[in-house]
């Protein structure tokens, strides 16, 4: 038997008793871990070049090592492969399992490095890789959005501030606010992937090692941006998963300020909009009911997402340097939101597609809340009068046309003349909604051909 079949041998023969199986139970990472094993070969492949270029173990035992492990990818990648609580993590599996088909050059692999320093760089690969699938899939949400702004341009929303009605906005720049949202979440993670993308392999335990190392190479081996300048950090440090669980938990809040969004439209009460019936489910005891549940379980994983940034926090802000067993905490978290973020980006990219937008519904929505109110005051204005003394006199037009119980652009223009006599004819095509809407014709306004500038903005940066 080698020395690494046997948890037990790998490390303590110091010990004078075994563990207990409950403390082996409760120490133990494999089950979760071992999602880090592709991570976990590449990084000791690219260990192991090092350590044959700078002459530490031989080529032999290289083209061994390179050899062992390409069956165990094999094995891994088929399910064959078995996985021993008794071995307790990922890295010494992959490492018992290698001395088992390759014998000595299995146990030099780990010369110049520590389990610390190599958790912490195989955590880092692993994270690098799923940071570009949420880039992509970001790309891809905004590209759902922008595609239903597209097609929703012309269409006029009541906007709201306090979940009033403020003001008619373009339904298409509503999307688009969303598409601003996700582009940012997008630069966070390019900007976090940096910063995981460096290399503390070589820090070995915490104070570095005797070996020969070229660490450096070893970076460029696994195309990482540099080196963990300091030992002591470099095996201890997790800011970078806490920057990620932050960037993470952003884009979570968005997604969930959007659900709220979708589940009010959805409702009877609004009727905005119809979510296709694959994303939603009905009743057990109400036939009528369509239930959006898609947008209101990404609501309830958003407190998920945010409870592992904080457990995350709370996790290192009592550690002294170096490395903890505290740390082992730290992949469960990670991994879970990883997975409900990616889940999450792929559904709603989706389910944007299966919307279906409706018009009519809208526009009464804006018609009841004199959502052009502020377009009356801005015609006052330019007819000469101080805007707060146009807006003291919009507000009176707004008394007058909820004792009529019409819009404003629906109040005859005698009436609209007694509060002030500047007001013309000219008045009712600032006073309807798509005038509103075609008025702010500014960069970034609510206009459609503002609407479609910014469309064409974000394809271009979309396709780059």
């Amino acid at each position: 038997m080698s020395q690494l079949d046997h948890k037990s041998e790998a490390w303590s023969a110091l010990f004078s008793e075994p563990m207990s199986d409950l403390v082996k139970r409760y120490t133990a990472s494999v089950f979760f871990d071992k999602r880090l094993w592709q991570a976990d070969i590449t990084g000791s492949l690219a260990h192991a070049a090092m350590l044959a270029q700078q002459g530490v173990i031989s080529a032999t035992d290289l083209a061994d090592i390179r050899r062992g492990m390409e069956q165990i990818r094999g094995e891994i990648g088929s399910g064959g492969f078995e996985w021993k609580l008794d071995l307790e993590d990922v890295h010494l599996n992959i490492e018992a399992r290698l001395t088992q088909l390759v014998g000595d050059a299995g146990k030099r692999l780990h010369t110049g490095r520590s389990r610390n320093d190599q958790v912490a760089t195989d955590v880092r690969l692993w994270l690098r890789a799923e940071i570009d699938l949420i880039a992509d899939l970001l790309v891809g949400l905004q590209k759902a959005l922008v595609a239903i702004a597209e097609k929703n341009a012309d269409v006029v929303l009541p906007g709201f501030t306090h979940l009033q009605v403020a003001q008619p906005v373009s339904f298409g720049h509503h999307m688009l606010a969303y598409v601003e949202m996700f582009a940012r979440d997008h630069e966070r993670m390019l900007d976090v992937r940096r910063r995981v993308n460096r290399l503390p392999l070589g820090a070995a335990a915490l104070a570095g090692t005797t070996y020969p190392l070229d660490r450096e190479a070893v970076a460029r081996e696994l195309g990482m941006e540099g080196v963990c300048q300091n030992s002591l950090d470099a095996v201890s440090d997790r800011d970078f998963a806490i920057e990620f669980a932050a960037a993470a938990s952003l884009v979570m809040v968005h997604v969930s300020r959007f659900s709220e969004e979708l589940i009010l439209w959805m409702s009877q009460n609004f009727g905005f909009i119809r979510i296709a019936d694959r994303f939603t489910t009905g009743s057990s005891i109400m036939p009528q009911k369509k239930n959006p549940d898609v947008p209101e379980l990404a609501r309830g994983k958003t407190g998920r997402v945010v409870g592992h940034l904080m457990g995350l926090i709370t996790l290192m802000k009592g550690q002294p340097l170096a490395y903890n067993k505290d740390n082992q905490e730290d992949k469960e978290p990670l991994f879970d939101t990883v997975d409900t973020l990616k889940d999450t980006l792929r559904i709603f990219a989706e389910m944007i597609e299966g919307i279906t937008v409706q018009p009519q519904a809208m526009e009464q929505a804006a018609l009841k809340g004199y959502a052009t109110a502020t377009d009356l005051a801005d015609y006052l204005v330019k007819k000469g009068l101080p805007f707060r003394d146009a807006h003291e006199t919009v507000a009176h037009a707004v008394k007058a046309a909820i004792a009529h119980q019409c819009d404003l652009s629906e109040l005859p223009l005698a009436v609209l003349q007694q509060f002030h006599p500047a007001i013309d004819k000219d008045v009712y095509d600032a006073l309807s909604l798509r005038g509103s809407l075609n008025a702010r014709n500014t960069l970034g306004g609510t206009a459609p051909a503002q609407v479609r500038v910014q469309i064409e903005r974000h394809r271009t940066r979309l396709a780059a």
